[in-house]
């Protein structure tokens, strides 16, 4: 049985949570390998619809194992109050259902106080962080004073990992003008978690693993999208941890070697939320359009999404770092419509023409797009369900998308419904 990576391959916001519950009709286990709560997916199932930030979206699918992989940053207490939500819609979540892995490491409050401290500075250029805390908790891991999952069944192992952990954090407090943490209040609320938490815990990278070898199906899900990591996105204005499809492997503790398939969810326009650079934005009538066509604003956050054309030179680099066999094609139907589209192929930098997106970020604000022109078309695509439901020139416009980023197209989707998609090649068949 094949296994699937779906990775977003713009700035996030694709679609992915339909596209991932689609798919996971007829996958066995779903496993979110990267990311913390800033993230969003909402999803639309008989009308009903579910907003999840860090749970996997195969939860709302009462026969499936949903996983929270080792690549995430977890806030336990949102957690709880989001596995509550859920089971208020009718939602069964129980052990059974949830894994989390042990290796999981905390997002605390401490680190949300750090990360709006930090933007909160006037004279230091703002990322567009949401405040979650996600960044601190991921140098904490990576600094090697994290809290984990597993250390909140050893009071002493807990209490020794604390103090390690607030002597760096108060330094940095101290610099910001916030007082020190109060040690003892937080050891109290890690505690009162603990019993919450620990029911989920598994040594998910054996789980997982023992999973493939029965032959089950695994659909691995990340959150935001490619050109948000932290190494291949638009840096610094990305996320804190790898977003392409590699983390897929040391984000759940499988190797590269089960992976079969990896699609890229991507939008058949371009939209960003927050701060850094975005070539193809458009400040005008057409910019608002697609923005209030596409309901374009963000799950977490409410922020409205900077929108733009559709950037095949950016998708050719993603489609590339993250390796993917397919694309699913989101949103067409926002297009409808419009009498001209415009695709921009390639940028041009000082007079030089470059068919990617330059690594230097002063480079990348001089980049000036260079478009394509095609057609667009009055009928309308909204809820079709197959090519012969298309209008010619929406499909003209989809192949010519699958020429410019070297990858062909596999799911469309043309309205949030789940069964309003076109499949084109099967994930995961094998």
């Amino acid at each position: 049985m094949a296994n699937v990576v779906v990775v977003g391959a713009q700035w996030g916001d694709e679609g992915k949570g339909k596209i991932v519950d689609w798919l996971s009709e007829r996958a066995d286990v779903v496993v979110r390998f990267q990311g913390g709560h800033n993230a969003g997916h909402t999803l639309v199932i008989d009308g009903q619809v579910y907003k999840l930030h860090a749970l996997p979206s195969g939860v709302v699918r009462g026969s499936k194992l949903s996983v929270i992989g080792n690549g995430v940053v977890l806030d336990p207490w949102h957690l709880v109050k989001e596995i509550e939500t859920i089971r208020a819609q009718g939602v069964d979540i129980s052990p059974e259902t949830l894994m989390i892995a042990e290796n999981t490491s905390l997002i605390l409050p401490i680190h949300g106080e750090l990360d709006r401290g930090r933007e909160a500075q006037t004279s230091v250029a703002k990322i567009g962080t949401t405040g979650r805390g996600i960044g601190p908790a991921y140098e904490d891991k990576v600094g090697r004073r994290a809290i984990r999952v597993a250390d909140l069944a050893d009071g002493a192992t807990l209490e020794a990992r604390v103090d390690r952990l607030l002597v760096h954090h108060n330094a940095l407090r101290s610099g910001l003008g916030l007082d020190p943490v109060d040690t003892d209040a937080l050891l109290s609320q890690l505690r009162a978690i603990a019993d919450e938490i620990l029911p989920y815990a598994a040594p998910v990278w054996k789980v997982l693993n023992d999973k493939r070898k029965a032959g089950k199906r695994i659909l691995f899900e990340g959150a935001q999208g490619a050109l948000l990591d932290i190494d291949f996105g638009t840096y610094p204005f990305v996320t804190s941890s790898n977003v392409i499809a590699g983390q897929a492997a040391t984000g759940s503790g499988m190797g590269p070697g089960a992976i079969d398939f990896v699609l890229g969810i991507v939008k058949a326009y371009t939209t960003r939320v927050g701060e850094g650079p975005f070539p193809t934005e458009l400040m005008d009538e057409d910019g608002e359009r697609l923005g209030q066509r596409g309901h374009e604003f963000g799950t977490t956050t409410g922020r409205k999404r900077r929108c733009g054309w559709f950037d095949a030179a950016l998708l050719r680099q993603t489609c590339a770092t993250s390796g993917m066999n397919g694309i699913a094609l989101t949103k067409l139907d926002v297009l409808d419509g419009f009498e001209t589209l415009k695709i921009c192929v390639a940028y041009d930098l000082d007079g030089e023409r470059l068919d990617y997106l330059p690594t230097a970020a002063e480079q990348q604000a001089r980049c000036k797009p260079i478009y394509e022109e095609v057609p667009g078309w009055s009928e309308s695509t909204e809820g079709a369900r197959s090519w012969a439901d298309l209008p010619a020139n929406a499909i003209k416009y989809v192949r010519r998308v699958e020429e410019l980023i070297e990858c062909p197209v596999a799911l469309l989707s043309t309205s949030p419904e789940r069964d309003d998609t076109i499949l084109v090649t099967d994930p995961f068949q094998d």
